[in-house]
């Protein structure tokens, strides 16, 4: 019987890993600013630089996103995420996503993002 591939991961914490690799799809987690202080669009703007740096360790990029998930503290945030989300997404190539309203781990987290990409390499 031939060994089913393994799961890489990538920075790995007592809590969670950072990111997931199995049959060439990859699953982040949630990503949440470190500036607290910022405003939903800079808060935005940091997340969607998370994402690209981790992505592209695991070989792909925002060209490759299969799906996002957005989880806003609250919805009157939706204009200035989707501004930072806007300038960010690559032209014709914008994934599936949903946009929910949620109580985030701390109440000064104002974004968190989650996606789901292919393995470019």
């Amino acid at each position: 019987m031939q060994e089913p591939p393994a799961v890489t991961r990538l920075h790995v914490g007592p809590r969670l890993s950072e990111a997931a690799i199995f049959n060439g799809i990859i699953h982040l987690a949630g990503q949440i600013a470190e500036d607290t202080k910022a405003d939903a669009f800079e808060q935005t703007r940091e997340v969607l630089g998370h994402v690209d740096r981790l992505l592209a360790e695991c070989g792909s990029d925002r060209r490759h996103i299969l799906n996002a998930t957005v989880y806003l503290a609250s919805i009157e945030h939706y204009a200035e995420m989707n501004r930072a989300w806007d300038a960010w997404v690559e032209p014709g190539a914008t994934p599936p996503r949903a946009t929910v309203e949620a109580k985030l781990a701390r109440p000064e987290l104002l974004v968190e993002i989650q996606v789901i990409a292919a393995r470019m390499v």
